[in-house]
């Protein structure tokens, strides 16, 4: 038995020469010293104890080396843990008490006050690694630089534990099996058209599927390389798009480019492909960077128990608010949130998928598993609908659905009617407790400084667009909304901080 995932993530067939990444100072990692590198810290992984199945959590900065961990673990025959370098120690030592790593890696700056936790939890092994890749981890990679072969595993072996990000209720560990990460890659190797001729802007974080797995993977599963990039800069990467031909992002990243007057056609002639997700993508912002570069962001809808499950086509319309068709491999289907029954075209219900890309369950949740599958099929949490035209569309969150007065509203509705109005930037809609209705709506809008909007203008221009029951009963403006680290809107923290403003 070979080691499932490395060995389909070598099928671009790369010749060892190629570039594998070039880094902000210009350095170039090839192929065949991404294969030497892995190796090493592979075998140290080995000798610091690492079995099978062991997971391996990593917290650091973002570089080449965190990289190699990642690879390396999994060679090793291990589990891949990264950890948002936001989390505080607390939030530190509830993953490292849930997921009992073997080794734990941390910021050198970190250490002493991440160790002696990781060390009560019981962690054997805790090294580190600093922005630059430098730290104790390095140095047993160098004390171990010999040749390594892949610990075998197979597609039903977990590869990676990734925690959802924990929006309500504790943080549930996704267990992502060889078999998920291949078989994602491969299909957005195939759906998004990449080649080994592919040169991929990288400025996402590394903690996440969107960084980790979808941009890294495909560009090894298809021999491509990548401009690997410490954080997102508008002025770097404009700079870079005349070598490059692909950049993945978050819709921020789209929004702060164009910003830029240096955005224009000629600065993105060379691109091949501009792709979304991790959180919605604004109409307007779709509008306005095909406009500003002749080129259609192509949007992607997935998750972390998933990875990636649909995605607007390569060739064909891509259109604003959809996000396009299931991956090959991939099922999809729109069910009736109370009863389970397959709703028809156009009709707004759950969202459950079926394939190789679904997860394996929740680590250590059985229980929490076996609620989150329906007849085979993982129930996403998603509202959503499939159109005549066979595009998916996603109205928002199963939790954010407001239910008012008897009544279901789906927030995304309402947010596409007040985003259309001139002056508003962005808009947020969420249920807040109220004394008559069971759940007022209402609307958070942000709006452009010279805008003339107040809460009366935004309700007179929503009337007689929709049913009376949609209506926001209150309109609040602010200067932002919450967001994650991947750009999602946290409307869970807007009902904690608008609680009370029906008196409910």
């Amino acid at each position: 038995m070979t080691n499932h995932l490395i060995d389909r993530l070598r099928t671009g067939g790369t010749d060892p020469a190629r570039p594998f990444a070039e880094t902000a100072d210009g350095a170039v990692l090839t192929y065949a010293e991404l294969e030497r590198r892995t190796a090493h810290y592979a075998n140290a992984l080995l000798a610091m104890g690492l079995a099978p199945g062991d997971r391996v959590a990593l917290q650091a900065e973002k570089s080449l080396e965190a990289v190699f961990v990642y690879l390396a673990t999994v060679r090793a025959g291990g589990v891949f843990l990264p950890l948002n370098t936001a989390y505080t120690p607390p939030e530190v030592d509830y993953f490292l008490g849930d997921a009992e790593p073997a080794i734990f890696i941390c910021d050198p700056a970190a250490e002493a006050v991440l160790a002696p936790i990781a060390r009560a939890r019981g962690v054997a092994q805790v090294v580190t690694m600093d922005a630059n890749g430098q730290g104790t981890l390095r140095e047993a990679a160098e004390a171990c630089r010999s040749s390594f072969t892949d610990v075998p595993r197979g597609p039903d072996d977990l590869a990676a534990l990734l925690y959802t990000s924990g929006t309500t209720g504790r943080s549930k560990g996704a267990m992502l099996t060889h078999e998920n990460l291949a078989s994602n890659a491969q299909a957005l190797v195939e759906a998004w058209h990449f080649t080994s001729d592919d040169v991929l802007i990288h400025a996402l974080p590394i903690f996440h599927t969107h960084g980790l797995f979808v941009a890294i993977n495909v560009t090894l599963a298809a021999g491509s390389s990548m401009i690997f990039l410490p954080k997102f800069d508008p002025a770097r990467i404009l700079s870079l798009m005349g070598r490059a031909s692909v950049l993945m992002g978050v819709p921020t990243f789209y929004v702060r480019l164009l910003k830029s007057p240096e955005l224009t056609p000629e600065a993105a002639a060379g691109m091949r492909l501009f792709i979304s997700g991790s959180a919605p993508l604004l109409a307007e912002t779709h509008r306005e960077w095909r406009a500003r570069t002749g080129h259609a962001i192509l949007e992607r809808y997935g998750m972390t128990e998933t990875g990636m499950n649909t995605s607007n086509p390569y060739e064909g319309e891509r259109i604003a608010g959809t996000v396009g068709f299931p991956l090959p491999g991939v099922e999809l289907r729109v069910v009736a949130p109370e009863n389970g029954e397959v709703l028809g075209t156009g009709e707004i219900g759950m969202i459950e998928l079926r394939g190789p890309n679904i997860f394996k369950g929740y680590w250590r949740m059985p229980e929490k598993t076996a609620a989150e599958f329906h007849d085979g099929w993982f129930v996403t949490g998603d509202l959503g609908l499939v159109g005549p035209d066979g595009y998916v569309q996603i109205v928002g969150r199963g939790k954010d659905l407001v239910i008012t007065g008897g009544y279901n509203v789906y927030p995304k509705e309402i947010e596409t009617e007040i985003d259309a109005l001139e002056g508003v930037i962005e808009s947020a809609v969420i249920g807040i407790p109220h004394p008559d209705f069971g759940e007022g709506v209402t609307a958070v809008v942000i709006a452009r400084p010279d805008a003339a909007l107040d809460e009366q203008a935004v309700l007179e221009a929503l009337e007689g667009r929709l049913a009376r029951y949609k209506l926001p009963k209150r309109v609040i403006f602010l200067d932002d909304l919450p967001r994650n680290t991947m750009g999602k809107v946290q409307k869970n923290l807007l009902r904690e901080q608008y609680k009370g403003l029906y008196g409910g």
